[in-house]
């Protein structure tokens, strides 16, 4: 039995403009620069360059930016030819069948959930010390999930539940705070590679790969996760004008700036400071403070309060894409997929990710759970360039307005890619996405499997 979507289906229903076209190339380029430079920037890059590749952490980013851009170009030709917020849930669903579909989209919501859960976490730490500065001392308790000693992490609870909120009250609205602070996150990223240039030590980066290769290569498996942002474009597809030429460049775009700040950021902060002793989830604001720019480092943690909530607002926005798109599908509640009709958003789906979301940023052992998250994404970035290779084959007559050239070289060498650093993952990551796939089961035995084929039919 053929369980595939009608693709006809699919983009008769993209045609029919239930949301409004708001996000434009602007728009959808700050989108992505603002949900890759998050905690990557902000806190990976001084663990990475510390514990995997010493300054060859700039090795790790360039490879992970590679990666990366590959997936993006077959990204960029599945979502010109079927234009749908659901992403790889919607492009397996049509091109393998609904039981691959409906994982796709399953392991897309672990993963952004728990993103956004880690990520709030860290704006956690960030607020922390921002207070501490002026005097006020947020209980540990109050910062701390009961697995970790505390009562619940309540700032990071307090900031998703606002960014929820706030996106409930429609694209246009969200997008003028999400551009708002990511030029934010920008603009400190800026200030401390200009005040922090003056203070390099070029000795400091004597020995270059003080891990080797192997380190290198281990670094570009965790920074993987510093890039998961672009694939929250994809998610938006119903929403953007001009959709076919304005997400491919929106995606490369994202891309090239991102790697860019990576690049150059790791290369002040390992110039300023020996490797070795980057190992702080606040590196750049450490940094600074070790040569006495206080005021600056101040600034820049400011900045990085505000910088982080652009992270969990994209990571919501397209969390509540891919529930409606999945709800719209029968495979999760067809309430889900309400649009409010004042705002244009899916409330109903933004409200029960942001609930989720919450709770585990709260209350659960956050550093356990998200591990999984490279995992998950490059799955899904496997299934991504395989679906390029198999759609060409099921529909060449399928209208491409952005096609991936060579023809199928790059979705080849980005499934390689995909696989090698997938191998370099450790075993408990693998668990806890095996226990993540459970709950999907349950989930599409006791619900999805009676309702697909129904809804699909309206769809």
């Amino acid at each position: 039995m053929n369980n595939r979507i009608d693709i006809d289906l699919l983009l008769a229903n993209a045609n029919k403009e239930n949301r409004k076209k708001t996000l434009g190339l602007f728009d959808l380029s700050i989108l992505g620069i603002g949900a890759i430079i998050g905690t990557g920037i902000l806190v990976l890059t001084g663990i990475v360059a510390a514990t995997d590749a010493g300054p060859g952490v700039i090795h790790s980013f360039l490879i992970a930016a590679v990666a990366s851009g590959l997936i993006g170009l077959c990204y960029a030709e599945l979502t010109t030819s079927i234009p749908n917020s659901g992403s790889a849930y919607v492009y397996a669903w049509a091109s393998v069948g609904q039981t691959v579909g409906f994982f796709a989209g399953w392991t897309l919501l672990g993963v952004y959930i728990t993103t956004t859960a880690t990520v709030a976490n860290g704006w956690s730490g960030y607020v922390r010390s921002f207070m501490h500065e002026f005097g006020v001392d947020i209980p540990t308790a109050w910062l701390t999930s009961p697995f970790n000693g505390g009562i619940i992490n309540l700032p990071a609870v307090i900031m998703i539940l606002l960014v929820t909120f706030i996106l409930t009250r429609g694209t246009s609205e969200s997008k003028k705070l999400n551009n708002f602070l990511v030029l934010v996150k920008i603009a400190i990223i800026v200030l401390f590679v200009v005040v922090g240039f003056a203070d390099i030590d070029k000795t400091n980066y004597s020995p270059f790969l003080p891990y080797g290769v192997k380190g290198v290569f281990a670094g570009a498996s965790t920074v993987f996760f510093a890039f998961l942002g672009f694939d929250a474009l994809a998610t938006s597809a119903e929403e953007v004008k001009d959709v076919q030429k304005t997400l491919p460049r929106a995606i490369i775009i994202s891309l090239l700036v991102a790697t860019a700040l990576y690049i150059v950021v790791s290369l002040v902060m390992t110039g300023v400071m020996k490797y070795d002793q980057l190992n702080v989830p606040e590196a750049m604001s450490f940094v600074l403070l070790s040569k006495g720019h206080n005021v600056v480092a101040q600034i820049i943690s400011a900045g990085a309060i505000l910088g982080i909530i652009a992270v969990v607002l994209a990571f919501i926005y397209a969390s509540a894409n891919i529930t409606m798109s999945m709800s719209r599908g029968g495979f999760l509640p067809k309430k889900l997929a309400t649009i409010n009709d004042k705002t244009g958003s899916p409330n109903k789906a933004l409200w029960l990710i942001g609930i989720i979301a919450a709770v585990c940023a709260g209350l659960l052992d956050i550093k356990n759970l998200a591990i999984f998250a490279n995992v998950g994404s490059l799955l899904v970035f496997f299934l991504i360039s395989l679906m390029v290779i198999l759609l060409r084959r099921q529909r060449p007559d399928l209208n491409r307005p952005f096609k991936v050239p060579f023809g199928y070289v790059i979705p080849i060498l980005s499934m390689i890619v995909c696989a090698f650093l997938l191998f370099n993952l450790p075993l408990n990551a693998w668990m806890n996405y095996a226990g993540w796939l459970v709950i999907g089961l349950v989930m599409y035995l006791a619900y999805s499997v009676r309702h697909i084929d129904s809804e699909q039919k309206e769809s």
